[in-house]
């Protein structure tokens, strides 16, 4: 088809899906009357997709729209809330940034001041301020951020997953419909089409995802670090008996008590919290405004960017190398992105512009009005510049906001390491859902302990903040870099943003990120590596288990039962018919899996009712209960009482968490079989009695036809659902596949090592499939089978 313009372009993939039905029933029936033809296209909208080895039916639901609107009760609770959990890390940046700009600790030039002043002012404004609150958060995939959400929004939108599940049914669920403008479209075709066609590009795309995932969790490792240590040093102002080590050995214990409070949630964390992180705001900023009127108004001359200019003319290479520091005031900004699941979008608007954003102006201006007539104090800026009578109230204060300031990468590295994990990119691992009252807050106790260990072992390891904060700088802008990078794409393919906005963006955005991460890797060598090494071990981790989990996925997809083996297999007279129904499990979502195949050839029986059951996790953070069933009955229907379901789940959905999945499942497949008897017998009446429409002799004819029709359907869903309902009463067994996967002949060393030791190392250490769904263990076969990879 020739598009000549964007108008010409259909505007939505549904009405075309639409127009290509209507095509078939023309075809269908080619001779009959319109009036015949209209009732077919009513029938054929209740038809749906109908294949085993491709596609699965859906019960019917409800309708749900996402998150919808909450009340501004709940969204001003929820800001309060975020200022505890969100705002910790960068609101407590000004303890360290002035110290690890000049980490010399001389100003050479009293206007370097305004110039890193002005750096700090424009960098707050430009990245957390217009990028984050006004641009990125916009990109929430459902209420939820982080590095997945982007990458979740760009595989809905393009085919760029690597594993063949797309169902067309995926795209009914309310949570999956993308809203598009309809302009820009010829933009958006080329990318998509260049995104799906390219192998590589698909590679790259979750190459970066795991990349930015794995600098989250660094952050959360180093952000307790830095915050913990830079605030319980600053008690040397007020003794000098306080040594490094026992500085080092306090933090340690602050640190670890942190990861103990973990498991309360992020709820009552928040609470407890908020009012601290207030009273911290109100006090830097108050200070700050203090400062600034007693110490040099005309600090104000940095909103003049002319003074960054004359920084780098008079400071040069060292002017560069300091950009590292000056990052460092906006540590903890992705915070905003990764916990937005936990609170909405319009919470943590309201707390960043009311509160966060003009303390830390304030605190900022203040800190380069003292030190305009302070130079020597630039290494210990904060506790210096704070008036005498205030010094422990902000002490205290300081140490508390550090430990609030680990909790927002905490709370963020919980919430995408659930993303990754659902997205088959991360091993199985306990997820507790820690508050009934708001969606998305979650603790990890397994990630929880191995964060407080390595927290641990860097703070006794590096023992300063020097270097930590060159380690944190690197995690800090790889992350904003690779969230840039995701959005430019989301921006042009699914957002449709003219392409002016888009290179603005890139010049100005860009731009500062680029230059923020040549500087903060000049510093590799002097702890920035860490975070590297961090991303290196977690990478290698989430690339095994998705490089086994795509491998195992082939291999079962490439091994599948046909529905004629299947058919043959039940109608065996040498099997032996039990009372009872049977689940068996798998991620195959097109066919029967192999495992069903060894199960029968090594046990002679099999229940009366078969339920083949997929678990699949889809691109977007919820699936609504009532759509997440799909169901197909296997043909011939009057002689097997075997189905296919395919289970959908958002990568934050709890699984098992209202009642146990068993009665959910029965209790969907009786509304399938309600639907699907009704479907089929309706169109089987319609099929034999077509003519009847064009020439019925009377309207009572028509009448009773319809009442013995009715009546029909009544008693075939009756007799079907009483079927299920015997067998469930008989009993249900549950048939989990315990796959032992091995590389198979001639392979190399290198897929030996993946497959052999890696992978089933972390199997072998990690939660089974039964503990996820709470599968009871007297009613539990597993049957081993093994895979040649």
């Amino acid at each position: 088809m020739d598009v000549s313009s964007d108008d010409h372009v259909v505007e939505d993939h549904h009405k075309h899906e639409e127009m290509e039905e209507e095509m078939a029933v023309e075809e269908e029936f080619p001779h009959q009357d319109h009036q015949l033809k209209g009732k077919k296209k009513s029938w054929s909208k209740l038809r749906r997709y109908d294949s085993l080895d491709v596609e699965s039916r859906s019960v019917r639901g409800h309708v749900h729209g996402g998150h919808g609107s909450k009340g501004w009760s709940v969204i001003l609770h929820l800001a309060f809330q975020s200022i505890g959990i969100v705002y910790g890390d960068i609101g407590t940046s000004p303890l360290y940034v002035f110290s690890s700009t000049f980490s010399n600790g001389i100003i050479k030039h009293n206007d370097d001041i305004l110039g890193v002043l002005s750096m700090i002012f424009y960098t707050l404004t430009l990245i957390p301020l217009v990028k984050y609150v006004f641009i990125v958060l916009r990109a929430n995939d459902n209420g939820d951020g982080g590095t997945f959400a982007l990458y979740s929004l760009i595989c809905r939108y393009a085919k760029v997953g690597l594993i063949p599940s797309q169902q067309a049914e995926d795209r009914e669920v309310s949570n999956f419909k993308l809203e598009l403008p309809n302009d820009r479209l010829k933009r958006a075709s080329r990318l998509k089409s260049k995104l799906e066609s390219s192998q590589s590009a698909k590679y790259f795309l979750l190459f970066a995802t795991m990349l930015g995932t794995s600098m989250v969790i660094g952050d959360g490792v180093l952000t307790p670090c830095i915050s913990v240590l830079s605030a319980v040093g600053g008690i040397k102002q007020a003794t000098s008996a306080m040594t490094e080590d026992m500085i080092v050995w306090i933090s340690v214990v602050i640190l670890v008590c942190l990861f103990m409070l973990q498991r309360l949630g992020t709820d009552k964390v928040g609470y407890s919290f908020a009012p601290i992180i207030c009273i911290w705001f109100a006090f830097i900023g108050g200070i700050g405004v203090f400062n600034f009127i007693k110490f040099d108004p005309t600090v104000v001359k940095a909103l003049n960017p002319q003074y960054i200019l004359q920084y780098f003319r008079r400071n040069k290479k060292e002017a560069w190398i300091s950009l590292g520091g000056i990052v460092l005031a906006i540590t903890g900004t992705e915070a905003l992105f990764a916990d937005v699941g936990h609170f909405t979008v319009p919470s943590i608007q309201i707390s960043m512009c009311s509160v966060t954003y003009p303390a830390l102006i304030f605190a900022y201006t203040g800190q380069a009005a003292y030190l305009r007539k302070h130079n020597e104090d630039v290494a210990d800026t904060f506790f210096k510049s704070i008036p005498d009578s205030l010094y422990w109230p902000m002490f205290v204060l300081a140490v508390l906001a550090a430990i609030i300031a680990s909790q927002a990468m905490i709370s963020g590295t919980f919430s995408i390491i659930q993303q990754s994990l659902s997205l088959g990119c991360f091993p199985r691992v306990k997820i507790v859902h820690t508050s009934a009252k708001y969606e998305g807050q979650v603790f990890i106790p397994e990630i929880n302990y191995l964060l407080m260990l390595a927290c641990v072992g860097v703070t006794v390891g590096f023992r300063n903040t020097t270097r930590i904060g060159n380690a944190y700088g690197i995690a800090v802008v790889f992350v904003m870099t690779l969230t840039s990078s995701f959005l430019v794409l989301i921006m042009i393919m699914i957002w449709k943003t003219p392409i002016l906005f888009i290179i603005s963006y890139v010049f100005v955005i860009g731009t500062v990120e680029l230059l923020y991460l040549s500087s903060v890797l000049y510093k590799f060598d002097q702890g920035g590596y860490l975070p590297l090494a961090f991303a290196a071990v977690l990478m290698s981790i989430m690339y095994v288990w998705n490089n086994v989990y795509r491998r195992k996925y082939y291999y079962e997809l490439d091994h599948k039962i046909s529905q004629d083996k299947l058919k043959e297999v039940v109608n065996d007279t040498n099997f032996c018919q039990i009372p009872g129904l049977a689940i068996f499990y798998s991620e195959l979502v097109q066919g029967i899996p192999p495992i069903f195949k060894h199960y029968i050839e090594n046990v002679p029986a099999l229940q009366s009712v078969l339920i083949f059951v997929s678990i699949k996790s889809l691109p977007i953070s919820k699936v609504p209960v009532e759509e997440r069933f799909l169901f197909r009955q296997v043909e011939p229907k009057d002689q097997l009482n075997v189905f296919r379901c395919v289970v959908r789940y958002g990568y934050t959905d709890v699984r098992n968490e209202q009642e146990p999945f068993e009665t959910m499942l029965i209790e969907k497949l009786k509304e399938f079989i309600r639907d699907e008897v009704w479907f089929s017998q309706r169109e089987n009446n319609a099929e034999q009695n077509g003519e009847t429409f064009e020439g019925r002799e009377s309207e009572n004819k028509d009448h009773v036809k319809a009442q013995v029709d009715e009546e029909r359907r009544r008693e075939a869903v009756d007799r079907e659902i009483e079927a299920v309902e015997k067998a469930w009463r008989a009993g249900v067994v549950h048939l989990i596949g315990e796959n032992e996967v091995v590389a198979g002949e001639g392979a190399g060393i290198g897929k030996r090592i993946l497959i052999d030791y890696a992978y089933n190392f972390l199997k072998r250490n990690l939660r089974q499939s039964e503990k996820v769904f709470d599968i009871p263990h007297k009613r539990m076969l597993k049957v081993g089978m093994t895979y040649e990879l």
